[in-house]
């Protein structure tokens, strides 16, 4: 039995109608086009109130804020913080490692059960999502679409396209710098990764991050962070091909890998705190859908307990 066979059907994970019911908490003012409920940059006609200034001919009268011109000499416009639409990118690693799994699901699985979430929480209120698939190189960029049904060709475009076989070490570094050069206005960036990589991906995660606001959802198993005890396993590199053969029944060597994957998260926690990018974990022994409403609730705690519609 794989671990496949024991998730529920789409769309039928238990979580699904709460996660409906959330909004994703922004740290930035991201909404760049009409049509959206997002806060934004931009000043005008509103509800939430940003500024006021002096009226100058030959604007539209009904803008005048009437009750501050009253108690003054000059009419005045009162400024509002616009609401508009977000657009959303999805950075979605295809990579060979993700081919593993030791508890509910595998990593693959649980990332695609992951952009399932994402989208169907993002991709509405006039908010658009699109996504770019990679591997040793950016393999596909699925252009940016809104509603229900723009949002189920994409995932299903998504599916497609990181199940094809790939070969070669994960570029993220390389990806993440065409990301910075492909995506025109400031957006909400997830990167979902093992991120089990090489390379200086820490700089253009950061320079990603001076515009946009990112997201790093990191997809994990158990069995990265400690051995069980079943004897001597081969174990092998699949995007290299290079094999070691582990005893498990050392209680040192489990003791040293434990370690090891202790060092490797506070690594990569440190290098997002530094790049001002956030962690979202997602762990294929748990269901994707309870982790991200807790990821989510945390988020709004976080942000000053200002409700699901607005964050700071």
């Amino acid at each position: 039995m794989s671990p496949a066979d024991s998730r529920p059907p789409r769309g039928q994970e238990p979580g699904r109608e709460a996660l409906r019911r959330l909004r994703w908490p922004l740290a930035h003012e991201l909404g760049v086009h009409t049509a959206g409920d997002e806060r934004s940059r931009y000043r005008g006609p509103g509800i939430e109130y940003a500024d006021v200034r002096e009226y100058a001919p030959p604007e539209d009268a009904r803008l005048i804020d009437w009750n501050l011109t009253a108690r003054s000499d000059r009419p005045y416009v009162r400024l509002a913080q616009q609401d508009r639409g977000l657009d959303v990118w999805l950075i979605v690693d295809a990579s060979q490692s993700l081919d593993w799994g030791t508890s509910r699901v595998l990593k693959r699985q649980a990332a695609q059960e992951l952009v399932d979430l994402l989208t169907m929480v993002l991709a509405r209120h006039g908010s658009r999502v699109g996504a770019m698939v990679f591997d040793a190189s950016l393999r596909r960029v699925f252009a940016l679409t809104g509603g229900r049904n723009g949002r189920l060709r994409l995932m299903s475009r998504v599916e497609a396209e990181a199940a094809k076989p790939g070969a070669g070490a994960t570029d993220l570094a390389g990806t993440l710098e065409r990301a910075g050069r492909l995506i025109p206005r400031p957006s909400l960036v997830i990167v979902i990764s093992d991120f089990l990589v090489t390379g200086d991906w820490q700089r253009p995660m950061k320079s990603l991050a001076m515009r946009h606001d990112v997201v790093a959802a990191r997809i994990t198993d158990p069995r990265e962070r400690d051995l069980p005890v079943i004897g001597i396993v081969t174990f092998e590199d699949p995007e290299t091909g290079r094999q070691v053969d582990v005893d498990t029944t050392s209680k040192r060597l489990r003791e040293r890998y434990r370690k090891a994957a202790e060092e490797q998260r506070a690594r990569l926690l440190a290098d997002l705190r530094r790049a001002r990018a956030q962690l979202l974990e997602i762990d294929t022994a748990r269901p994707v859908v309870t982790q991200l409403i807790s990821y989510l609730r945390a988020r709004q705690r976080i942000r000053g307990g200002l409700g699901t519609r607005r964050a700071i």
